[in-house]
């Protein structure tokens, strides 16, 4: 059975990321050498295009994501994560922040390249220089004010499933007490 046929199959004869049934192409995804299978999706010509070309990317194109991307093939998951990556909305990190991996379909993903270049990536580090990711859980290590409420964090406070500011690596958002708060990264320490 030819490689197309075997993903017609596997995808119903749809698009694998948005659904779509017209103008469907296998898809290669790159940086990862494994079995062929693993490593293609079916895909329709909006999709192929908008992966290909950051400027073609139409964000709520890829709401679509939001049910692709608990398929249990890696391709699929791979670049899924890679177009939510691209995007950097708050809805598109809120699905990153539920989406599973497995640690090496992670890797694999994030071999890609994709993303900001290695130079303009804002790294965002604790109180003790570690690099704090999206998804990571911090303790606040002292009692901060919440500005624009009489609300006070304490020290101690567990904050989990941060979000990362994509504009300033000094902040993260988190919830405390049930409210979404920004929190300056030197008063944190990752757990």
């Amino acid at each position: 059975m030819s490689l197309e046929r075997e993903l017609q199959k596997r995808s119903g004869s749809k698009c694998e990321l948005c659904g779509n049934e017209e103008k469907l192409s296998v898809y290669t995804v790159s940086d990862i050498k494994e079995n062929e299978l693993k490593t293609v999706l079916y895909a329709c010509n909006v999709c192929t295009e908008q992966m290909n070309d950051a400027d073609a990317i139409d964000p709520n194109h890829w709401r679509c994501l939001n049910d692709s991307m608990w398929s249990e093939h890696e391709a699929v998951k791979i670049m899924a994560w890679r177009m939510l990556n691209r995007i950097k909305d708050d809805w598109t990190q809120d699905l990153l922040g539920m989406m599973y991996m497995e640690e090496e379909t992670l890797e694999l993903a994030k071999a890609s390249g994709d993303g900001e270049d290695e130079e303009n990536k804002l790294i965002h580090r604790d109180v003790n220089g570690v690099i704090l990711e999206h998804g990571d859980s911090v303790v606040l290590i002292k009692d901060l004010k919440v500005k624009g409420s009489s609300m006070v964090a304490k020290q101690g406070t567990a904050v989990r499933n941060i979000r990362l500011d994509h504009e300033n690596e000094t902040y993260i958002e988190g919830r405390v007490d049930g409210q979404q708060i920004v929190i300056i990264t030197e008063y944190v320490k990752k757990t």
